[in-house]
């Protein structure tokens, strides 16, 4: 018997039900005025209903429970093998792609690299019209995971995207023209906009990341007509000899010690949330702390609340309802900000109503949606930092190797996570949660004389003169991917794909057709069996795919789409295909048969070479500086480059310019940061030999 119950599209509203966007004298497909009129029908009663119309994929997640599940049969587990490519668009870009497209009536809504805009012709793959916000390039310096963009919003008439700078913006959706736009942050502060905004009762909800970065965590609700500020909720308190914006943030402070809010506290909400439109509750998940280091942080005492917790807001006035937290006292970058998940399921012979969530902490957590209370949590892959989860606190049972004050300890999970923010997918009648999840670990420690740099990453990493501690019972099979079809009723695992060369790969579909889809790292895009996780179609898309895929129907043919762009982290600095290629929408149907004319010939690389004028010391020093400044996104020597380059395979003319680029700000507009309040021209010179000297090593080593 079925246990459970996937959220439906509520019809106690009105009574409304409906089957599919129409409209007499239909315009042309893709014209203004039929985008018009498509998207103008997108309001709250539509958006609770989303499920009654499954050949538009109108939310973020799908629908408000963001169970990314549809109900579309057209391609199932016997025809899936004949798929073929329908159309391809070449979106021009470089960068990460993370974005979950947005379709309604066959014309598709995307969003790319630095927060750009696309509509597109889903019939055909025409571009309609493009928005750039032109957010500046020295934004780029103040993200932790490349200049990415999760996805938009849709309602009357108005596409919605927030901006890398902090702006949230309304499109006129069937021009690409803005109609309003408002700064949700504090300039002066690193904070940023990579999330997909979600619509609530006529309001356009926005949170933010930065967290490393020393700023403090909100979430805002505007006005999706107008733009203005309906309400704030502050995930962590700021200073408190200043009055609390309200009693949960009164509440919040005596989790905390000593001068958190000079470090901002972090906290943000830069990802997850869900809407249940009957217990009119709204759900949002935290992140980490800043800095990172607990005892830096608040003197090593108090859970620091609401860092990395699933919060539970009135979506009227954002007033606090209840809190659950996963990682008290957070230690180790284990944000909660990873997909949430509604549904109902049977616990012990009686429906509940259940949120489901599976943070970076490696825990699989079910609580009861309406009150907060954990109903089970188990993990789902290796860790060393906890035991369990007591079932009375619901608190993290922790090892005496957690916490990492005097010495450098490996941690699993690491900062990457057991599962990162590539969305699940729950398909109610296997009653599975398909998820891609990680096994990795982190060299974790505590620096003595830290001090806080605001507006720069302050995070825990490995100390020079600390002695390492490393876990012997640590899985040899490190860093890989896995798909993991989990049961969270049972809380264990059904099936799993293991993905041995990364454990960066895409976010998750299912559809009622038994099928699972997600592509990977390796460019592939696969289809699995729902019931066994058995491969059942794949093809190559040539670069490593990050986002997560979709499926609607146009003129009674369903299609399935998935955009390529590799990036993020760690796909800024490494790659696992053989070349990176632009930016690409490939979509798919039964017996599709398109040419991959958007591949492009594989570019040869070779390690330049030039003269390296330089000692050992200076080579030295060049290591040194290069770590501290470009590692973070040209990656170690040697790398084979991401949606970055490395720096190793550059040519004598990029050589040539170096000292402008890095000290003149000649790229700033592609995102490569000025140094020249940080860096001198004899520093400059130092790390091209460096990378000069690296380059010659490693033609050896080949030789």
């Amino acid at each position: 018997m079925n246990k459970f119950i996937r959220i439906p599209s509520v019809i106690f509203i009105l009574g409304l039900t409906f089957t599919s966007i129409r409209c007499t004298n239909k315009p042309d497909h893709g014209s203004e005025e039929h985008i018009r009129q498509a998207t103008s029908m997108i309001d709250d009663t539509y958006l609770v209903n989303a499920d009654n119309t499954p050949e538009n994929w109108v939310t973020y997640g799908k629908n408000y429970a963001e169970d990314r599940y549809s109900s579309l049969t057209q391609i199932h587990k016997d025809n899936v093998g004949k798929l073929g490519l329908a159309w391809a668009l070449n979106l021009e870009t470089t960068r990460g792609i993370e974005t979950t497209p947005l379709v309604v009536d066959g014309i598709m809504f995307l969003s790319g690299p630095w927060s750009k805009v696309f509509a597109v012709n889903a019939l055909t793959g025409k571009m309609i019209w493009t928005y750039d916000p032109e957010v500046p390039g020295k934004v780029g310096e103040n993200l932790c995971c490349d200049v990415v963009n999760r996805g938009l919003a849709l309602y009357k008439g108005r596409v919605f995207v927030g901006t890398l700078d902090g702006r949230l913006i309304s499109l006129d959706a069937a021009t690409g023209k803005p109609v309003w736009e408002v700064l949700t942050v504090d300039t002066t502060k690193a904070y940023s906009i990579t999330g997909a905004p979600r619509i609530v009762k006529g309001n356009v909800i926005i949170g933010n990341g930065g967290a490393e970065f020393g700023v403090r965590g909100y979430i805002t609700a505007y006005d999706a007509l107008t733009g203005e500020q309906q309400w704030r909720f502050y995930t962590v308190p700021g200073d408190p000899s200043k009055p609390f914006e309200s009693k949960a943030m009164e509440m919040a402070a005596k989790t905390w010690s000593g001068e958190w809010w000079k470090y901002g506290g972090g906290g943000t909400a830069w990802d997850a949330m869900a809407f249940d439109p009957e217990l009119n509750l709204f759900y949002v998940g935290t992140g980490n702390g800043a800095p990172w280091d607990w005892f830096h942080r608040s003197d090593g005492k108090g859970d620091n609340l609401f860092l990395s917790s699933i919060v539970a807001l009135n979506p009227d006035n954002g007033e606090y309802v209840w809190h659950y937290q996963t990682t008290p006292g957070d230690d180790w970058d284990y944000t909660a900000t990873q997909h949430l998940l509604l549904s109902d399921m049977e616990v012990e012979g009686q429906q509940r109503k259940v949120i489901m969530q599976a943070p970076k902490n490696g825990f699989f957590y079910v609580l009861d949606r309406q009150t907060g209370k954990l109903i089970s949590a188990e993990p789902y892959t290796y860790m060393n930092w906890a035991t369990g989860v007591d079932k009375v606190t619901g608190r993290p049972i922790e090892t005496d190797f957690s916490r990492y004050k005097n010495e450098n300890r490996v941690i699993s999970p690491g900062p990457a996570g057991g599962h990162n923010w590539q969305p699940m997918a729950f398909n109610p009648t296997t009653g599975l949660v398909y998820f891609p999840a990680h096994v990795n670990s982190f060299p974790y420690g505590n620096d003595s004389i830290w001090t806080f740099k605001e507006n720069s990453r302050n995070i825990s990493t490995p100390i020079a003169h600390l002695p390492t501690v490393t876990d012997p019972n640590s899985p040899t099979n490190m860093n890989q991917g896995q798909l993991l079809a989990w049961n969270p009723r049972t809380q264990k695992e059904e099936w799993r794909v293991d993905y041995p060369a990364t454990y960066w790969n895409g976010g998750v579909m299912a559809t009622a057709g038994g099928l699972v889809f997600q592509g990977t790292g390796e460019g592939k895009f696969i289809a699995y069996d729902a019931e066994d996780g058995k491969k059942l179609w794949e093809t190559n898309v040539g670069s490593g795919v990050i986002a997560s895929p979709i499926t609607y129907m146009i003129n009674g043919r369903q299609y399935v789409s998935i955009v390529v762009g590799w990036g993020g982290n760690p796909g800024i600095w490494v790659r696992f295909t053989e070349e990176n290629y632009p930016g690409t929408i490939f979509t798919f149907a039964i017996d599709a048969n398109e040419p991959y004319a958007g591949f492009y010939k594989t570019k040869p690389k070779e390690l330049i070479q030039l003269p390296v004028s330089a000692t050992a010391d200076e080579i030295t020093n060049g290591q040194i500086l290069y770590t501290a400044n470009c590692r973070t996104c040209h990656g170690k020597m040697g790398d084979n480059g991401g949606s970055i380059p490395n720096l190793t395979y550059s040519n004598e003319g990029i050589f040539g310019i170096m000292e402008d680029i890095v000290l003149k700000g000649m790229f700033l507009n592609k995102g490569m940061p000025d140094f020249s309040d940080r860096l001198t021209q004899k520093e400059v010179h130092e790390i091209k030999n460096y990378i000069l000297h690296s380059a010659n090593e490693l033609r050896s080593m080949k030789n």
